[in-house]
């Protein structure tokens, strides 16, 4: 089993999401297990003109500004295609999602490699796959009309064709941070474990 775990928290020590994000690979993969780790923190690029123009264009024919952000969004997609599960770290900065984890999505969306435009409209070109997407929030509880970032991220994913998507969420931890990761930790538990 493939899992590609994504963290998107901008702390690397006392995170609630790369908690739970461990908790939750611990749960789920087997004993043969591969975890390809993608921390966002490390930074990604941003689209920009030269990138937005370049993004169908074959590598060895890209422009000189943005080869280098194509060669990233290439291996992200990479990683996205090869994994038989996904767990992404999502915590609710300012009722959405963090900037990083906006940046990754800008960059695996590829008409004709993640999506294409059909007649009927958009069509999700990945093979369908269990999606874990932990939430944590200080006072935004998740779900509710202040929260934009998991009904945006669900969206964003099954745009892509990743529709089987388990949401884990510790919210109040502005509150009472022991009962909400309690309650995410809860939630992990009751996931399958890996055979």
């Amino acid at each position: 089993m493939n899992i590609l775990q994504i963290n998107s928290s901008t702390k690397p020590a006392e995170s609630a999401t790369r908690e739970l994000v461990d908790a939750t690979i611990a749960r789920i993969a087997g004993a043969d297990a591969t975890i390809v780790d993608r921390d966002l923190i490390e930074g990604l690029p941003l689209l920009d003109g030269p990138v937005t123009a370049n993004l169908a264009t074959p590598a060895d024919e890209r422009s000189p500004e943005s080869a280098p952000a194509l060669a990233i969004s290439d291996q992200l997609i990479a990683e996205l295609k090869a994994a038989d599960a996904i767990v992404i770290g999502a915590p609710i900065y300012n009722f959405g999602v963090p900037g990083a984890l906006k940046a990754w999505a800008d960059l695996v969306a590829r008409a004709g490699q993640t999506f294409r435009y059909s007649e009927t409209g958009p069509e999700g070109l990945l093979d369908n796959r269990p999606v874990y997407i932990v939430v944590a929030a200080g006072g935004v509880p998740v779900g509710s009309p202040m929260d934009f970032a998991t009904p945006w991220l669900t969206t964003f994913l099954g745009f892509l064709g990743l529709t089987d998507v388990t949401i884990i969420s510790a919210e109040g931890l502005a509150v009472d941070p022991e009962a909400g990761m309690q309650a995410a930790r809860d939630q992990v538990a009751s996931l399958s474990v890996a055979a």
